[in-house]
């Protein structure tokens, strides 16, 4: 029998807040306070509304509704103010979702607050004002103050998510980022990989041991070359400063040891790695793998000084934020896939080859 030339009918028309008091029993008036958790309707009424919601299977146009009300999402990016290169492309990506969304009834502002300094981080969480900003997504470090400052900010209606560095899932409502012990794993293959076989010491580099995203980098590293590759010594993690030059002294005095055959840098911060490998000759004879696509890693894999780049979209990291900030002030679901952040592996041979965007004015500061 051929098939019909009209498309399969799958749905009738979407339910409205008509079909809800119908279904329910009560006025439009009443939905509407429902819908919009207003006092001054009893229990068992909102039981009724809701019931009926879920058996037409009743979606809010959230958007309208806004749009209807005047409403913004007033959203607040707190970043590292340090000298990687990452931190500086998230903060692009931030300008660039400005630019795109900017009529998205959206507004996207953007803090900076001094690297791996929880008392600062503490302190500029303890004064975000809950009547200014509906959510907040936070780069910063992991400790006692920090989490009770976030946990204030929570009980005061504010969404939170913590962005690349993970927190306590009692201490925010949702992670943006790769699985970071995912991602140490997957440098150790690698590094074990491109050794084929090589014995030596491994040098790694980390950014700060505050830094729940190295440790969790360092953990799952240390997991796969101790339990695979015996004949490689990892060595103690250095702390990376931010001054290139003090780094490269520190780095000249570990590659005065014997037998160092890799690096493995866990940081997004590069260049003052990248710097020394060159300036010391020392790129093409060892294994190097990175983190973070940015302009110095680019160049360093373009030249071979790097091998591998493991990294994460930035801009999928600012979009997925502001997603799920606005699904939780919303409170509607969210997809978990589309907010699954991948795990990148760029080779030379693999780098994207994308027209950056143009460049706009900085968002505004808080």
């Amino acid at each position: 029998m051929p098939r019909s030339a009209e498309p399969e009918r799958i749905s009738g028309d979407a339910p409205t807040v008509n079909d809800i008091a119908r279904v329910a029993g009560v006025s439009l008036a009443t939905v509407d306070r429902v819908l919009n958790a207003r006092p001054g309707v009893r229990k068992v009424t909102i039981d009724k509304v809701q019931t009926a919601i879920e058996e037409l299977g009743y979606v809010r146009d959230r958007a309208a509704a806004n749009l209807a009300r005047g409403r913004f999402y007033n959203l607040l990016f707190i970043l590292p103010d340090s000298e990687d290169e990452f931190v500086a492309t998230i903060e692009q990506k931030i300008r660039d979702f400005t630019r795109v969304q900017g009529g998205d009834r959206t507004r996207v502002h953007k803090i900076r607050v001094r690297s791996f300094d929880p008392k600062e981080a503490a302190s500029i969480i303890g004064r975000i004002n809950p009547r200014h900003f509906h959510g907040v997504a936070v780069f910063g470090p992991e400790t006692p103050s920090v989490r009770d400052a976030i946990d204030r900010l929570k009980k005061n209606g504010v969404a939170v998510v913590a962005l690349v560095s993970d927190l306590p899932s009692s201490a925010r409502d949702h992670f943006v980022g790769i699985d970071n012990i995912s991602a140490g794993k997957t440098a150790g293959r690698l590094m074990g990989r491109f050794l084929g076989g090589r014995r030596g010491k491994v040098v790694v580099l980390t950014g700060s041991r505050l830094a729940r995203d190295h440790i969790e980098r360092r953990l799952g590293f240390d997991t796969v070359m101790q339990g695979e590759y015996p004949g490689l010594h990892i060595l103690p993690s250095i702390e990376a400063p931010e001054d290139p030059a003090l780094l490269r002294q520190l780095l000249s005095r570990v590659f005065a040891q014997d037998d160092i055959c890799a690096v493995y840098s866990s940081t997004g911060a590069n260049r003052g790695l990248v710097g020394f490998l060159e300036g010391a000759g020392l790129g093409r004879n060892l294994t190097v793998i990175g983190h973070e696509l940015t302009d110095i890693s680019r160049e360093a894999l373009e030249s071979g000084t790097f091998d591998a780049v493991i990294s994460q979209d930035a801009g999928h990291l600012v979009r997925s934020s502001v997603r799920l900030l606005r699904a939780q002030i919303d409170r509607v679901p969210h997809d978990p896939w589309q907010e699954l952040i991948r795990i990148d592996i760029f080779l030379k041979e693999n780098m994207p080859r994308l027209a950056e965007p143009e460049r706009v004015a900085d968002t505004p500061e808080v």
